[in-house]
């Protein structure tokens, strides 16, 4: 059986791709370094990381994006021998506006070499490749910035030059557009509802690329929105893989929400098997399971042997992990000290996805502040106005909470030198070393955004993190060293 979600913690938008026997799925990854994180497998069942696709300046600058901007949607195609990698890097989206490039990048492997970015045409994000017979096609949902419009549906234009053409009008926040060929229909698949708990996937068919699109006569093909007692909500975003068997499965994004509602594990990926039926692909009963009968494909599974892998399981914030600045070794991790917790350009955060309600991160941090600008620790984060963190100071272990960028402060004793580091969360508890229970929901999704007069002035994409933070305001060139590092 599959087991949803396949990628718990931060994994949304998942693009699936099969190249032969071996399949990947790309996701999101917005303000964190590597862009665009990669999974592999051979079964569907067991997912290995690879780490992400855009890991250098070269490919990807996320220096001063807001929260939840950066990488939005990517979509991962093969053809001709090549992956096709397009994404989308949106350096602002608040007040009505959507300041975003889509490119296109294309690689022999998965693993790279990458070719360097090709600025795309598309007036939207969530743009994806369609490909037929040696030609592509570029999709994506059309934005229109003027007060009252927004959302204006799904555009399709030759890769090689030409007009674009509207195929869908905006039904209901329509994105996420996917194009498909079976059997002489064209199948186009969009999210639409929002990201919330109102996500769903719809599909549409036409004989014609251009349309005119009929949608599926038995409604979406797959929503939480009508049962709030699913284990797995805000499904949608889907993305369709054929397996070298013939069966049909569906990547889609979805989230386990606490008693509150709130999402701090993020949006998550998982798998739904697809069926046909009258034409149209389907998922039994139109509803998300967490156990999905796997593919008739031999068992691949693969061992985790424990050992600290840096660029496999661990991102960091806005900047990519250059020895400058941050260092691995078998011992542990060295990380120099960078901006202030509010900063959006050079933040020296190193941290990893929260995957499971209880978990824990420790180590063992040396570390001597030097005056005031200096601190090091441990933290609990989601963005930059929403973060619980340890830290080392000069008036000793000092922990700090920012609620929407409110901070309060406890001093929890004198420190120095070498200090044990640990910080647990515990379904909707957080708390670190032996501090008190802090509240670990203002670390979801829901509480992340922040809107005024009904316009966007945060989101929250991402997920909680747990990681280490080095502040050096003053630039005076501290660093902290990190040792026997736990996780769970």
């Amino acid at each position: 059986m599959i087991r949803n979600p396949v990628l718990p913690g931060f994994h949304p938008d998942p693009s699936i791709v099969r190249v032969g026997e071996d399949y990947y799925l790309a996701t999101s990854t917005f303000e964190w370094f590597p862009g665009v994180r990669v999974h592999h497998s051979r079964d569907l069942v067991h997912w290995r990381p690879l780490g992400g696709i855009l890991t250098e300046r070269r490919l990807l600058d996320l220096s001063g994006v807001p929260d939840s901007g950066g990488v939005w949607a990517p979509d991962l195609t093969y053809h001709d021998g090549l992956f096709h990698l397009v994404y989308g890097v949106m350096d602002d989206y608040a007040l009505g506006y959507k300041d975003v490039a889509n490119y296109l990048i294309t690689a022999p492997a998965v693993e790279g070499p990458w070719s360097d970015p090709v600025r795309l045409p598309g007036r939207g994000f969530d743009a994806s490749l369609y490909h037929e017979d040696g030609r592509s096609w570029l999709l994506n949902m059309v934005f229109d910035s003027r007060p009252g419009r927004g959302f204006s549906g799904i555009e399709l234009r030759p890769l090689e030059g030409g007009e674009p053409e509207l195929i869908l009008p905006n039904r209901e926040i329509t994105e996420g557009p996917h194009l498909y060929r079976i059997d002489g229909w064209y199948y186009l698949m969009v999210a639409e509802g929002g990201t919330g708990y109102e996500h769903r996937v719809s599909v549409l068919r036409s004989r014609s690329m251009s349309g005119p699109y009929e949608d599926d006569p038995a409604g979406p093909m797959l929503t939480s929105r009508h049962d709030p007692g699913l284990e797995l909500q805000k499904a949608g975003h889907g993305c369709l893989v054929r397996t070298q068997t013939g069966e049909w499965y569906l990547a889609h994004l979805a989230a386990r929400p606490y008693g509150n509602r709130r999402c701090v594990l993020g949006r998550e990926s998982a798998l739904q098997r697809v069926v046909w039926e009258d034409g149209w692909p389907r998922v039994a009963g139109g509803v998300p399971a967490v156990e999905v009968p796997a593919p008739a494909l031999p068992a691949h599974p693969w061992q985790d042997d424990g050992s600290f892998a840096l660029d496999r399981d661990w991102s960091t914030l806005r900047r990519p992990a250059t020895p400058d600045w941050l260092t691995a070794d078998p011992g542990g991790l060295t990380v120099r000290g960078g901006q202030s917790p509010y900063g959006l350009r050079s933040p020296s955060l190193v941290a990893r996805r929260v995957t499971s309600r209880t978990c824990s991160l420790e180590a063992v941090m040396r570390f001597t502040p030097e005056g005031v600008h200096q601190s090091a620790g441990i933290t609990a984060y989601y963005n930059s106005r929403n973060w619980h963190y340890l830290a080392l100071t000069t008036d000793g272990l000092v922990l700090t909470t920012s609620d929407r960028g409110v901070r309060t402060e406890r001093l929890l004793g004198p420190a120095e030198g070498e200090v044990r580091l640990r910080v647990e969360f515990d379904g909707p508890a957080v708390r670190f070393n032996h501090g008190p229970d802090l509240d670990a929901t203002i670390l979801s999704d829901e509480y992340a955004d922040e809107f005024s007069d009904g316009m966007a002035r945060a989101f929250g994409f991402t997920g909680a993190f747990v990681g280490f933070w080095v502040q050096d305001l003053a630039g005076e060139g501290c660093s902290a060293r990190f040792e026997r590092i736990a996780y769970p």
